[in-house]
């Protein structure tokens, strides 16, 4: 009962306010369908993509399948000019056959995200170009939007003398029971390879020391390089740190690179600076190139007024519309509500 006298309570505040204030309230009212008309496309919008790694896979020519050149990157993060700048570096290269994204594309996983990205890459990329799943894919609508954009979560290609494994840990925990049983056999089909790459998000190891722990727990990183040393992998790519890394996990190289465009790490020039790497594969030899893009040379309070504004930018690209509807909303409710003042 109380809430049909409150529903009724407010239609009569409705009605009377209406009178009052015939142009505010339409005005309210306009706003609030457009709000919810704004929030039901993006849950009712079609797709931006389906099935998209299986499709760019098809797409992947070499001319030599033996020397040819592919692009890697990662933690791009709905970033706007840097990954931008990025994409067309990549696609300027007339020696680069196709890239990978090592993850984190967007900064959580909903449809207006990837959307985002999605116009991004058909603007400045007309390269194949393939994912692996991030930790902030799995925010949001999580791995059943990815899945239904993207297909599988980990899965294995073969170019020439080359194989590529592409595996999920963006959980930062490691692999499933049936994502390691199909890694050992496909370690096993790919060990008569020249080559053997294999691509995670989440590094092995921090190389930053004990201290950090931007990595796998240990147990499961100690396991995962056993394996690989076993069938010889060639070489690791991972993202996850915002900046670039190189060296040896006990004794096979990776390269972790993490600087498409997220908010960088660190300020050591070294190692935080916004780039992409240049795989040459040339028969059983691969060398990386490292190739930089425009970075903020910015010390310790600049850089963290540009993460700042990295934030706010990518919250108004997303939400402008939303934010300026509601602000109208509650602009029109005081100006209703508030009393005159009495003289």
């Amino acid at each position: 009962m109380k809430f049909f006298r409150w529903s009724k309570y407010l239609v009569e505040i409705i009605k009377d306010t209406y009178k009052k204030h015939p142009i505010r309230i339409g005005i309210f009212f306009a706003c609030v369908l457009l709000l919810i008309m704004v929030e039901g496309w993006d849950y009712f919008a079609p797709l931006p993509a389906h099935d998209w790694i299986a499709t760019n896979l098809r797409k992947i020519r070499v001319r030599q399948v033996n020397n040819f050149c592919f692009a890697v990157f990662g933690d791009n993060k709905n970033s706007h000019n840097t990954f931008q700048v990025l994409l067309q570096h990549i696609n300027r290269d007339p020696d680069i056959v196709f890239a990978i994204d090592v993850g984190d594309l967007v900064f959580d996983g909903e449809k207006e995200k990837y959307r985002y990205f999605f116009n991004q890459v058909k603007a400045s990329l007309q390269l194949p170009l393939l994912t692996v799943i991030g930790n902030h894919e799995l925010r949001g609508k999580g791995r059943g939007l990815y899945y239904d954009i993207f297909g599988p979560f980990y899965y294995s290609f073969q170019i020439g003398d080359n194989y590529f494994i592409v595996l999920d840990n963006a959980n930062e925990i490691g692999l499933d029971q049936w994502q390691r049983h199909w890694l050992e056999k496909e370690l096993k089909e790919a060990q008569f390879y020249n080559n053997l790459f294999i691509f995670m998000h989440v590094p092995l190891f921090d190389p930053r020391g004990n201290s950090y722990h931007h990595c796998l727990p240990k147990e499961e990183a100690d396991s995962l390089i056993t394996l690989f040393r076993k069938y010889n992998v060639t070489h690791i790519f991972c993202a996850h740190l915002h900046g670039y890394f190189t060296g040896q996990w006990q004794g096979i190289p990776y390269t972790i690179s993490g600087g498409a465009g997220a908010e960088l790490f660190g300020s050591d020039p070294k190692h935080y600076f916004y780039h992409y790497l240049k795989v040459h594969v040339k028969g059983d030899k691969v060398n990386i190139h490292i190739q930089p893009v425009p970075s903020p040379n910015y010390d310790r309070l600049g850089r963290i007024l540009y993460v700042a504004w990295l934030y706010l930018s990518a919250f108004m690209r997303f939400h402008a519309i939303e934010l300026t509807l509601f602000l109208i909303i509650i602009k029109l409710v005081i100006s209703t509500l508030k009393r005159p003042e009495t003289k």
